[in-house]
């Protein structure tokens, strides 16, 4: 065999035995233990899906056994796609990705299988997704423009919790938590808090050349200590722990729609500002000449500054820009999804939000989409705890579904759905040549 054939071989045999295949294992095990573990054991009772609120919602009525044994089918034929020859696989990697959306009507088609509830409203679940993705993509877009610019940032949650805190404790204090006028100004508070943040994180990594993963950790330990003696020492004492929060409103009649109306197009302003954000960052990093700029001092400064971009100021400008965005997704926490400040509050948003911005591949849209994602797990989590899941007799703890976006985490970061590509400059310090 010649050393040109030998190579082909490799390359076939690499490409056979590559993610999609190992992926395609997991599958055909997945609908081999639903066949086998899971629909014999299983009521077959008839349970619905709700798609509108009550008294008289549109519903879809199935039993758990046979959806459940229809995906597992669907799974092993999955599988088996990504071993045929290679002529099929823009059909194996489609079906894999049918297989994968599965997992959500499979999710709740087991739950209510295994519990005494016979119904679940899917259009409340999304809604409840979109709006726990809220924080999520607000700091997907505040490590999208830090990491495009080439600084690394996972100070967002720390970012966050500060915003939070200084938000709602001037809320608390300037406006005794029932002021309207005085709510709005303790979000720009917090907007401007996580522009400080981002500013301090700028100093240490341009500046002074500190690691970016230490400047991070810096701020995030810094804000855990900073909140939790705001909160105990002001506002507690202030007995103003609890206030108004932002007014929910719709969008005249695009909010009578059927089914989509209501968890479309009605909500409360911080969360439709995150659309708006997420589009802005889109615009302005693919269609201006600044956005341009940001991406290059990102991908190879040295580069940029030959052409008279000034990277360091470009690199102040987008991680101080990510502070603000990030300053919003902490008012968010405080002053719209719960009216109150409680220490560690943020709950780790600030790292899922990474792990969205990777999924993402370093895009707006991505991104978007990864926090849809980890917003609707964690909406999962919180749904199944309310469904009362039990395994012969044994209720689940409700512990374990509240680690459900974090199980999502790792298996994203860990690269489950292919690898990410990071700006080239990231983490990278970068000193002018004149």
């Amino acid at each position: 065999m010649t050393a040109p054939a030998i190579e082909s071989a490799g390359a076939d045999e690499g490409r056979r035995f590559g993610r999609r295949q190992g992926t395609a294992i997991g599958f055909g095990l997945a609908g081999l233990l639903l066949l086998a573990g899971v629909v014999p054991n299983i009521t077959s009772d008839t349970r619905s899906f709700a798609f509108e609120p009550p008294p008289d919602p549109l519903q879809f009525s199935f039993s758990p056994t046979t959806l459940i044994a229809v995906v597992a089918v669907v799974y092993l034929i999955a599988g088996g796609l990504a071993f045929l020859p290679e002529q099929y696989d823009k059909w194996a990697g489609r079906a894999q990705v049918f297989a994968a959306a599965l997992a959500i009507p499979l999710i709740l088609a087991l739950a209510l299988g295994l519990s005494e509830a016979p119904v679940t409203n899917v259009t409340n679940l999304l809604d409840e997704s979109l709006v726990l993705a809220t924080p999520i993509a607000l700091g997907s877009m505040t490590g999208l423009w830090c990491e495009r610019s080439g600084i690394i940032n996972i100070g967002i949650e720390g970012m966050m919790l500060a915003s939070a805190g200084v938000g709602f404790t001037t809320f608390a204090v300037l406006g005794a938590a029932s002021s309207t006028g005085w709510l709005w100004f303790s979000i720009l508070v917090a907007i401007l808090t996580g522009g400080l943040l981002a500013g301090l994180h700028a100093v240490l990594s341009i500046r002074f050349g500190i690691n970016q993963i230490v400047s991070g950790v810096v701020v995030n330990l810094f804000a855990l200590g900073f909140t939790g003696f705001l909160r105990s020492e002001v506002i507690v004492p202030s007995g103003n722990s609890k206030g108004i929060s932002t007014t929910e409103f719709g969008i005249p009649l695009l909010r009578e729609i059927p089914i989509v109306g209501e968890t479309l197009f009605e909500g409360k302003p911080l969360h439709y500002l995150m659309y708006f954000v997420v589009f802005l960052t889109w615009l302005a990093m693919y269609r201006t000449a600044w956005g341009l700029r940001v991406r290059s001092c990102g991908e190879n400064p040295h580069a940029a500054e030959t052409l008279g971009i000034d990277v360091i100021r470009i690199r102040y400008q987008a991680v101080i820009l990510g502070g603000f965005i990030a300053g919003l997704a902490g008012a968010w926490f405080s002053m719209e999804s719960q009216s109150g400040f409680e220490d560690n509050m943020t709950n780790s948003a600030g790292f899922i939000a990474l792990a969205a911005m990777i999924f993402g591949k370093w895009t707006p849209g991505g991104a978007f989409g990864g926090a849809l994602l980890f917003g609707f797990a964690r909406a999962l989590g919180t749904r199944l705890q309310f469904l009362n899941v039990e395994i012969g007799g044994f209720e689940i703890p409700s512990e374990f579904f509240q680690m459900t976006p974090f199980l999502v985490t790792l298996v994203v970061v860990a690269g489950a759905l292919g690898r990410a590509v990071a700006p080239a400059a990231e983490g990278q310090p970068y000193s002018p040549s004149k």
